[in-house]
């Protein structure tokens, strides 16, 4: 026998180490990925990109534009708006169309930001007196 075949024997014996299983979920040895090899070497690259991601920084990406004989850098989702809006501005009914579908102002029934609810109120109401309480409470000895 040779060395590791020994050494193996012995730590069978000492530790009672089953000898491999080969089976469902427990491949071959030899058959099993080495350390620092990929199971799917020509998988997605590094550094490769969505569609979305592609679009979004294609969109934000600065041109520059001459507006009133000076020349100024916007991104490229704005200088396709204000192309709209000078198409519409000249009576192009389909620029029209496309920029006020895109507009849309604020409902006026929809609580904004800065409203809150009755209840809401009340419950913010109860946690400051409770937690005021609280303080008082840890200040008096």
């Amino acid at each position: 026998m040779t060395q590791k075949a020994l050494r193996r024997a012995r730590l069978r014996k000492r530790h009672r180490i089953e000898p491999y299983a080969v089976g469902y979920g427990r491949p071959p040895k030899e058959h099993q990925l080495k350390p620092g090899r990929s199971g799917s070497p020509k998988g997605r690259p590094k550094g490769a990109q969505n569609e979305a991601t592609i679009l979004l920084n294609l969109l934000n990406r600065k041109i520059e534009i001459r507006e009133a004989g000076r020349s100024r850098k916007v991104s490229v989702l704005e200088a396709g708006l204000l192309r709209f809006a000078e198409e519409a501005l000249r009576g192009n009914p389909r620029a029209a169309t496309f920029l006020l579908n895109r507009y849309r102002p604020p409902d006026s029934n929809e609580a904004s930001a800065d409203e809150m609810s009755r209840e809401d109120q009340e419950i913010l109401d109860a946690f400051i007196a409770k937690t005021e309480a609280q303080l008082r409470k840890k200040k008096t000895p």
